[in-house]
């Protein structure tokens, strides 16, 4: 099966057995079956959002998110048995996070924190309201 067979299929190659919205902290903590846990800022989540509306429809059209320092997550919605919705008190809430995009965010926080600081930089934006 191919990689877009198997995204198209909602195959997943991890399973979360926890999902825990830390409101004080503004994070998603998020523990996996391979006993990897990871503690997601509620503001990475908001500005990488899976949206059509922040990814666009190809990369070109990525859309970089400002001001969202203090966004926190209101609500976490299950997505049949492969995914959560995000409810973010910006009122954003159309974003799937899959079980794979949730493992990738957790894997790959730091770095996609630095892009997206350096997207903010580059133009001219801020983290602040």
């Amino acid at each position: 099966m191919s990689a877009t067979q198997d995204q198209n299929n909602f195959g997943t190659k991890v399973q979360p057995t926890e999902i825990r919205l830390k409101r004080e902290e503004k994070a998603l903590e998020v523990t996996f079956e391979d006993g990897n846990t990871f503690t997601i800022p509620a503001e990475l989540l908001r500005v990488e959002s899976p949206s059509a509306d922040v990814q666009g429809h190809s990369p070109s059209q990525k859309t970089v998110v400002a001001g969202r320092r203090h966004v926190g997550i209101m609500a976490v919605e299950p997505v049949g048995n492969y995914a959560v919705r995000l409810k973010f008190d910006d009122l954003h809430d159309t974003g799937i996070f899959t079980w794979d995009i949730l493992y990738r965010f957790g894997l790959n926080r730091d770095a996609m924190w630095q892009t997206y600081l350096d997207a903010l930089a580059e133009k001219g934006l801020s983290r602040d309201p």
